[in-house]
């Protein structure tokens, strides 16, 4: 049994860690991942990076005229088996917990039936401001998944909490999902 998996990455310098994670969901078999990026996000990891690691075509422009007559967030919507948002920013997590739909990104979130996965990774101080932690306590209540952050070092050189989960854990949670799915999973 395949899944489609959307891997969303967004603006954050832990976007090179997802890197590694699609890297290890392609060795896996019956992945097929498709990435979707952030403007922000290709700032910092090239789509090609991402293309080439997924095996896919990369996506990042809500606008792009479709290869074929399908709106791109709704084909991506409909198709996605799991959403995976990593790593996901302060930003992004607010959009979610707000219903702001303003980028392809947060279009396909909303558009799909598919569980979601929030990778949280921030500054410390970004983390623990109550907007955030009522924001991820609001996507919990929405039935998503959200792994981390950890203790560790961050990119102002500080160690605190806001460092993406490890890729273990990050995969364990995606195993842990499409295994919860994979009784309503078409065959």
């Amino acid at each position: 049994m395949a899944y489609e998996i959307v891997i969303g990455v967004t603006g954050s310098i832990a976007c090179y860690r997802t890197c590694d994670l699609v890297s290890s969901l392609r060795k896996e078999r019956g992945m097929n991942l498709h990435v979707v990026m952030t403007p922000e996000a290709a700032r910092f990891v090239s789509p090609l990076t991402f293309a080439t690691l997924s095996g896919n075509r990369v996506y990042g422009d809500l606008f792009e005229a479709p290869e074929e007559w399908d709106l791109l967030h709704t084909s991506l919507s409909r198709m996605a088996d799991l959403i995976v948002i990593s790593p996901a920013t302060l930003n992004t997590i607010s959009k979610l917990a707000l219903g702001v739909c303003d980028d392809l990104l947060t279009c396909v979130v909303f558009a799909s039936k598919a569980p979601v996965v929030v990778v949280p990774a921030m500054n410390t101080a970004m983390y623990e401001h109550p907007a955030t932690q009522e924001n991820l306590a609001r996507l919990k209540r929405f039935g998503y998944g959200v792994v981390g952050p950890i203790q560790g070092e961050l990119a102002c050189r500080q160690v605190g909490m806001g460092h993406i989960a490890d890729n273990a854990e990050i995969l364990s949670a995606i195993h842990r999902t499409l295994k919860l799915k994979k009784g309503t999973k078409k065959k």
